[in-house]
């Protein structure tokens, strides 16, 4: 049996930092992923106050001393807060900046720059803040100066009464998550509602909400059954949401400061996919570590997702574990799990039938388009794939096929879930074995944005 370890979240690493660095008093934060995205968030909240001193005991973890809500920025100059590639960083971090004080530039590489920031600076400018454009409007870089947030000059909108902020998330849930967590800093009550015309990635609020919670912020969350002015709110367990309407679901947040504790942050299923999809698309039972199978993370959908293709895979209080099986086509709505699409789009090349992905159109504003990169490799393997403006349909050459990988080089597009996807081909090759993959990478080194140990992990694996 093949048994290989999760990497910690990253989701919950970027949220547990800034509450950690929110709160007043020491915080203890165990098992944090060690990556180019969380050391970005990290290294900003240090610029802004924070201070951060590795644990000592090996849970890979730091012990962090607060600001008590006091995050800082430059008085004459804008305190440089680089965050490269990530995405998660960036709109996080420039919510809750917001809420400090000073001025923030906020900027990144190149392919950050043209990922849209509009909604979120809008959000930003009702809350009283000045937001300035370097550039291009509507896209980093840009330069945040505040005096803290404040309710008090929220216009009124449709559907929502005055002193509300309403906010989409048609584009990305990190617009949202970014204001929850700067909420408590507001001089009062707030309400955020939910706007737009579709929701996309829900379980991440689920995760943002859940690290408030951990850190004692207080919220209530209701949602009603229509739009109508007269239709009723009911508050609602969270926790139990997989699926909400725009307009039909608000949060409120009182304000009030993070309180500090100890916390482990639990394994990543965005991380454990290519593992559970190498299990799948390999010969021998594999057991993943460290993932929760209850956990309120939206990748946690691969299990439903895999066992409704056909794979047999059982859970344990260890992890989970795979038993290979020959897998059917299905068609599957992603919206609220976007980043397994590369990983499900190489899972349904070695189906039998045709797997349709769909509602996924925001895909192509991430580190690369997440529909045209995985389309474009996995026609190079020899997969016919059919591209929409939403999803993918992929036509499976069926679990028995052989691939000669020997001599092909393949594009991660500096993606790091393009390159973790694609080193699932080695799977199903004739000649090229699973810890020599990383070579026919343009850019292996680019996993170390979310999942650095990959390459060593993925030596578990066998083809033969």
């Amino acid at each position: 049996m093949i048994e290989v370890n999760a990497p910690a979240s990253k989701s919950f690493s970027h949220r547990y930092l800034i509450a950690a660095a929110l709160a007043s008093g020491v915080s203890e934060i165990r098992n944090v992923l060690e990556s180019d995205d969380t050391a970005c968030t990290r290294e900003i909240l240090s610029l802004a106050g924070a201070r951060f001193t590795p644990l000592n005991d090996r849970s890979g973890g730091y012990r962090v001393e607060g600001t008590a809500g006091r995050l800082l920025g430059g008085r004459t100059d804008p305190l440089s807060c680089y965050v490269h590639e990530s995405g998660t960083t960036c709109r996080l971090l420039s919510a809750v900046l917001a809420s400090g004080k000073g001025a923030f530039r906020i900027h990144g590489a190149p392919r950050m720059h043209e990922r849209p920031i509009g909604a979120l600076v809008q959000a930003l400018r009702e809350l009283g803040c000045e937001v300035a454009y370097e550039n291009r409007e509507g896209f980093p870089p840009l330069v945040i100066t505040t005096r803290g947030i404040s309710s008090a000059s929220l216009p009124p909108r449709e559907h929502v009464a005055q002193h509300v902020l309403a906010i989409s998330m048609e584009e990305s849930s990190q617009y949202f998550s970014g204001l929850l967590l700067a909420c408590p800093q507001v001089d009062g009550l707030i309400t955020l509602v939910l706007a737009g015309n579709k929701v996309v990635s829900w379980p991440y609020i689920g995760l943002t909400l859940q690290c408030m919670a951990d850190f004692g912020i207080k919220f209530l969350v209701e949602t009603r059954e229509s739009t109508d002015d007269d239709a009723e709110w009911y508050a609602t367990d969270w926790r139990t949401l997989s699926h909400v309407e725009p307009w039909c679901l608000r949060i409120k947040v009182q304000p009030g400061l993070y309180h500090s504790g100890s916390f482990v942050v639990e394994g990543d299923w965005s991380g454990a996919s290519y593992l559970v999809a190498a299990g799948v698309l390999g010969r021998d039972t594999t057991q993943v570590y460290g993932v929760n199978p209850d956990s309120l993370q939206g990748d946690r959908a691969l299990l439903d997702i895999l066992r409704d293709m056909g794979a047999v895979l059982v859970s344990n209080q260890q992890g989970i574990t795979v038993l290979p099986r020959p897998l059917h086509g299905i068609t599957v709505d992603m919206s609220q799990c976007p980043d397994l699409v590369p990983t499900v789009a190489v899972v349904a090349a070695f189906a039998e039938g045709t797997t349709t992905i769909t509602n996924v159109a925001h895909l192509r504003i991430k580190e690369s388009d997440r529909i045209k990169a995985p389309a474009q490799s996995l026609r190079s393997i020899g997969v016919q794939v059919d591209e929409h403006e939403d999803g993918l349909t992929i036509h499976g050459l069926g679990p028995n096929v052989r691939l000669s990988l020997a001599g092909k080089k393949f594009a991660t597009n500096h993606d790091h879930r393009m390159a973790m996807s694609q080193a699932l081909y080695a799977l199903k090759s004739l000649d090229v074995r699973p810890p020599e993959m990383f070579r026919l990478m343009e850019d292996p080194t680019v996993v170390s944005k979310s999942f650095p140990d990959f390459w060593k992990t993925f030596e578990a694996f066998v083809n033969d």
